[in-house]
């Protein structure tokens, strides 16, 4: 049996038919990465006894519905038995119109669990997030399972259901999961944090620095130039006929080396110094601010320090004697003058 995952989709009733048409269309999911780490950070708190958690998703959907993509979640809490199971449904409701008004881009799009069993409570909880009102309607609820096993590979798992049963009670309860396909996309900013996350894993205690920006730069130096000489081996093998030659990688190439700019090497290299010159000028102008605040503010702080003495001899410079009595010479002097004036 083929290791890649098959799908099939279904024209399928998402619910009642009561209120409107329900959407027929498949769907793809997309994943962003801090999804996922939502989860697993719920997943690590969750009690001892607890072999599973669950959340809402939150995301964005293509206006015909056959794309989701999800990029928030929050936790929910429940209790769960072999008889039955119980979620705090206030408690969803409240937080998730808090994360509307928050993002109003956003809207509800499924839940999550981290357990890739799928069982009768599983079924009841999907139909209430699929359902009217509150739920998802007319659009399939997604539901999102991260397998969280402690050394295993974390496994994520897409699923939409259709619902079964003879009367509204079976059905109520009776969910016929059905998977889709589901991609973990990702720019490139997070594609340097999770590289820089995924090189932790293999050190002893399990962090890892953060590179500055001149560390990241020689990194991604180093990268693009395996690359390069890899391309190129493949090349040369092709052309001494050591290797089968393939059109579709060929065009590849041909492709990525048609988007290369026509520059001459020279001023890549001068257009470069440049950029580095003008890097520096401004660090050293950051750092040239931030020690004359630095001193600015020691000097305000002696200043506030030494306030008390300079208040003191100023005051008796302006006639006030130690005693606190104000001097007379001076309003005596002036007196005799008036006097004089008047004769």
């Amino acid at each position: 049996m083929s290791d890649v995952d098959s799908f099939l989709h279904l024209a399928r009733p998402l619910g009642p038919a009561v209120g409107g048409q329900a959407t027929t269309n498949p769907l793809n999911v997309i994943i962003q990465p801090q999804a996922i780490f939502s989860i697993l950070d719920h997943s690590l708190r969750r009690n001892v006894d607890q072999e599973r958690v669950i959340g809402t998703l939150l995301g964005v959907r293509s206006e015909d519905g056959q794309e989701v993509e999800i990029r928030n979640c929050f936790a929910v809490g429940h209790t769960e038995t072999q008889e039955q199971v119980e979620v705090d449904m206030d408690y969803q409701k409240q937080m998730l119109a808090l994360h509307l008004k928050a993002n109003p881009r956003e809207v509800l799009v499924g839940w999550y669990a981290t357990s890739s069993e799928l069982n009768t409570f599983s079924a009841l909880i999907q139909n209430f997030y699929g359902g009217q009102g509150d739920g998802t309607w007319p659009f399939p609820a997604v539901h999102l399972t991260v397998s969280t096993e402690a050394g295993k590979e974390i496994e994520a798992r897409t699923y939409i259901s259709a619902p079964v049963g003879v009367t509204m009670d079976r059905a109520a309860d009776s969910a016929a999961f059905i998977p889709v396909p589901h991609e973990i996309r990702y720019g490139d900013a997070e594609k340097s944090g999770l590289e820089l996350i995924s090189g932790a894993k293999h050190l002893p205690d399990r962090t890892a620095n953060v590179l500055t920006d001149i560390e990241t730069l020689e990194r991604a130096i180093e990268v693009v130039l395996g690359m390069l000489d890899r391309v190129s081996k493949y090349v040369e093998a092709v052309i001494e006929e050591e290797a089968p030659p393939s059109s579709a990688l060929g065009q590849f190439l041909m492709n990525a080396l048609a988007l290369a700019p026509k520059v001459d090497p020279a001023d890549i290299e001068r257009d470069f110094n440049n950029h580095i010159q003008d890097v520096l000028v401004v660090s050293y102008l950051t750092n040239m601010v931030r020690t004359q605040i630095d001193l600015s503010n020691r000097l305000a702080t002696a200043a506030l320090t030494m306030g008390g003495g300079d208040a003191f001899s100023g005051g008796q410079s302006n006639g006030t004697a130690p005693d606190g009595n104000l001097r007379g010479g001076g309003g005596q002097r002036g007196g005799k003058g008036r006097g004089q004036s008047t004769m």
